[in-house]
């Protein structure tokens, strides 16, 4: 059997489920030190900065979380999930009108996405 070739993505993708497998194992260090060397490796992986959110906001770290969201946000500004991280680490920063914003924001493209799938009733 051939071996595949690892591209630049692949080893980020490699090191983002090592890493939330690191963090489910209550390696934090670990986790965030592979969630660091993903984005250092490809500064344009969603994946990779949207984990390093969720890991820093986990552990209360909100500036950092803060710092990594925006950098997911500036990648693909249109995911549900980095509007709904966006809301929720302004809220825990005390800035409320901005993470309504972004709750309001997590909304709509929930509704988009909805209005874009197959009815299930037929």
């Amino acid at each position: 059997m051939a071996e595949q070739a690892n591209t630049p993505e692949t080893d980020v993708t490699d090191l983002v489920e090592e890493a939330t497998f690191d963090y489910t194992m209550g390696d934090n260090d670990a986790a965030l030190a592979k969630l660091r060397q993903a984005v250092e490796t490809n500064p344009n992986s969603f994946a990779g900065w949207h984990a390093l959110t969720e890991v820093h906001f986990s552990l209360g770290h909100f500036r950092e979380a803060l710092d990594a969201a925006e950098h997911a946000y500036r990648i693909d500004s249109g995911d549900i999930h980095i509007n709904t991280s966006l809301s929720r680490i302004h809220m825990e920063l005390g800035d409320k009108p901005t993470a309504e914003h972004f709750g309001a924001q997590a909304r709509m493209l929930g509704w988009k996405q909805q209005l874009q799938e197959p009815d299930d009733e037929n």
